[in-house]
């Protein structure tokens, strides 16, 4: 095994679990999740020579994820809408894993971009300044859209998500 393809083999097992993550969070599916951490980590390899000399390659493979996820959600021209019923009266508690999947039928209304700031910003726990890098745009505009992904949620859930959003 070449050096390049072994130090790319070592990324890729150290980091295919939260790249997958990554892509499933912004994709919706694991189907779509899998062919889109494929065809980012083909880019990457391509590109391996220069991107782990100059600096920490994941960022860039995360941008990649991204950008695919929201490329194939375009194309598709379609967003999977997961009808939410408005709560009971008394809501009934519920466990982790319930709560879990509430939130990811909501993020999955989100269009691309909202729910690519939302995944990175508060799934993968990155900085607003991370978020913007990777996904290429300001600070602000990753402010803006974590604040209309949020508004949205909320609708969504009918009821306030409190996430600790920085200032």
């Amino acid at each position: 095994m070449t050096p390049t393809a072994e130090g790319f083999a070592d990324f890729v097992a150290a980091r295919a679990t939260a790249l997958l993550r990554t892509a499933y969070l912004t994709c919706g599916s694991a189907a779509d999740a899998e062919d889109v951490l494929q065809s980012a980590l083909e880019r990457a390899y391509r590109n391996w020579h220069r991107l782990h000399r100059d600096a920490d390659p994941e960022p860039y493979v995360r941008r990649i994820i991204v950008n695919l996820a929201i490329s194939r959600a375009r194309r598709r021209a379609i967003l999977r809408l997961i009808p939410v019923h408005a709560p009971p009266d008394t809501p009934a508690p519920r466990g982790d894993v319930e709560l879990r999947q509430v939130l990811l039928d909501a993020l999955r209304v989100l269009p691309p971009r909202q729910r690519a700031v939302m995944v990175l910003r508060y799934w993968e726990d990155m900085t607003e300044a991370q978020t913007a890098r990777i996904l290429g745009c300001s600070v602000g505009t990753v402010k803006s859209q974590a604040s209309k992904a949020l508004a949205r949620l909320r609708v969504l859930l009918d009821r306030e998500v409190v996430i600790d959003v920085e200032a």
